[in-house]
């Protein structure tokens, strides 16, 4: 990933981490960080040359079989996800399986806009990670309702390897004054373009062989 030099950018990540330190509680750190905007489409849509970074507010957290409420979202959008285990000097230690609930609003198309919004983050599930795991070796199925609606044996195709990644996160807090810690979790982007989402749909994400994570909406 090359550095980050976008004034949008490095403007963008100030405003957001300020907003983090006034709403975590004291002495907080976010559960981790995550990827947003990753595609080629995507950042040549927004003129950025690397995927912008957002944080994962503990509060935010849900466990697998949750159901939330999404009747007053303008835009819920579902990402099936890989996280990865951050060690020291941004090496990745464990990846697992994790989904990206967001609220999005296309009619904001300016990183530094996207970056003060935290990139529409609304909630993220997490499943157990696993140390010594690659993501070559991993596939993903989303089911909704039982029926499978999206599948990829390359799940970094979209996304770019989960190692330069990390790093890039790595490079954006420092940038921005604040560090990538180790057990910092990251979640890299979605693995297939993000799915819609409505009130009574059931949806599980299969990512083999690190497991599946299942959320449901009303």
């Amino acid at each position: 990933m090359p550095p980050v030099s976008d004034e949008r950018v490095t403007r963008g990540m100030q405003a957001q981490l300020a907003d983090a330190r006034r709403t975590l509680d004291r002495d907080e750190r976010p559960l981790g960080w995550k990827l947003g905007f990753g595609t080629e489409a995507a950042m040549r849509k927004l003129g950025i040359d690397a995927p912008l970074v957002g944080y994962l507010p503990t509060a935010n957290r849900l466990e697998s079989g949750a159901v939330v409420d999404i009747s007053n979202w303008g835009n819920p959008k579902l990402e099936p996800e890989i996280v990865a285990r951050a060690g020291d000097d941004g090496e990745i230690t464990a990846i697992g399986a994790a989904i990206e609930l967001i609220d999005l609003d296309t009619s904001v198309g300016d990183p530094e806009a996207i970056l003060e919004r935290n990139i529409f983050q609304r909630h993220v599930l997490l499943g157990p990670v696993e140390e010594g795991a690659s993501a070559a070796d991993v596939s993903l199925k989303v089911i909704v309702d039982g029926e499978e609606v999206a599948a990829s044996d390359q799940v970094t195709e979209a996304t770019g390897e989960l190692d330069g990644l990390v790093k890039h996160v790595a490079k954006t807090l420092k940038a921005a004054g604040a560090e990538l810690e180790r057990g910092d979790m990251v979640i890299c982007g979605s693995i297939v373009p993000a799915l819609d989402v409505e009130p009574g749909r059931t949806v599980e994400v299969r990512v083999e062989p690190l497991g599946s994570l299942t959320v449901s909406f009303e």
